[in-house]
């Protein structure tokens, strides 16, 4: 069963519950969207698509801030049978070497985006042959319509690109039998179901931030509540006030993530947070720095953190995720 099938069922089983929830600078929910609410979005989205001349097995970036709309647009891709290309939106003025290497090396002909980073492609065309020569659809300008769906359920369903960080970046095709073991593989290791509840700050363009936590919930039939990774980089506490709020039973990052936490967090600060829901507290992307961990258990044990729910974990891109 691909994602795309499994939308549509929970949208049809369950088409008022919560899927995700956005928090505005960490704390506000600025935007939430229903399992039919998100079926609604996607179908218009590759209604769209479609309407443009879009064929299955096509490219498009997805290019978008922190919020719900990278989400529309990717089960967009899906609904339409075009291949997802998550990218770090533009900044004019400091230079694309990421987004014209991924744009060059995985051939899109469409750049999904909003309306405001539409507008700064078109500044951006007016230099470039190969930004200009995309079809670029803002996602919010996209209505409802019952055009027939082209899902293409056997093939590649997007292209992870790696960080880059030592090579230019490189794309690894990820398909949707790939990603329906993956995600029934991490739903086994980490013991999740329907009742599980993700609090997630990671970026949606790598990985774990995508498959991981933002996927993985939707497999379950769960709930995921976001925020910015700037949100809990400016306020750590954020992450940890969302998880004690929602009462969250899943979430995580790097090691970097609970060492900020227990040096930035005083222990004036701590009180008020109760952290006895989470059970599944992974850890990943770099190295696991034992001491980290051990400093985060006691500095928050009165919140009622328990120890056991660290989880050390590794995977890579080229695998999907976890190994």
């Amino acid at each position: 069963m691909s994602l795309a099938d499994v939308l549509r069922r929970r949208a049809r089983e369950h088409p008022e519950r919560t899927a995700y929830i956005f928090l505005h600078d960490g704390e506000v929910e600025a935007d939430r969207r229903t399992y039919a609410g998100l079926d609604a979005r996607a179908h218009a989205i590759a209604a769209r698509l479609q309407s443009r001349g879009a064929e299955p097995g096509d490219r498009a970036l997805l290019l978008f801030p922190p919020g719900l709309d990278f989400i529309d647009a990717f089960f967009g891709c899906l609904y339409a049978g075009v291949i997802a290309v998550p990218c770090y939106p533009p900044r004019p003025g400091r230079g694309q070497p990421r987004l014209k290497a991924i744009l060059s090396d995985a051939g899109a002909r469409f750049a999904l985006c909003t309306a405001a980073i539409a507008g700064k492609l078109e500044t951006l065309a007016a230099d470039d042959a190969e930004i200009a020569g995309l079809a670029r659809i803002a996602t919010e300008e996209c209505a409802s319509t019952s055009l027939p769906l082209r899902t293409g359920d056997d093939g590649i369903a997007f292209l992870q690109y790696t960080s880059g960080s030592t090579a230019t970046p490189k794309g690894v095709m990820v398909t949707h039998a790939n990603l329906a073991f993956m995600e029934g593989l991490i739903a086994e290791v980490f013991e999740q179901g329907e009742e599980s509840v993700v609090v997630a700050w990671l970026p949606v363009y790598h990985d774990m931030g995508l498959i991981g936590n933002v996927l993985q919930p939707l497999w379950l039939g769960a709930t995921c509540v976001l925020m910015a990774p700037v949100a809990f980089l400016r306020r750590p506490r954020r992450w940890l006030e969302a998880i004690s709020r929602y009462r969250a039973t899943t979430s995580g990052g790097p090691s970097f993530a609970y060492e900020l936490c227990a040096e930035r967090i005083a222990p004036e600060d701590r009180r008020g947070l109760d952290l006895s829901s989470w059970r599944v507290a992974f850890n990943g992307a770099e190295p696991v720095r034992a001491a980290a961990l051990e400093s985060f258990a006691t500095a928050f044990a009165p919140s009622g953190f328990r120890r056991e729910a660290l989880q050390p974990c590794y995977g890579l891109a080229e695998a999907t995720l976890l190994v």
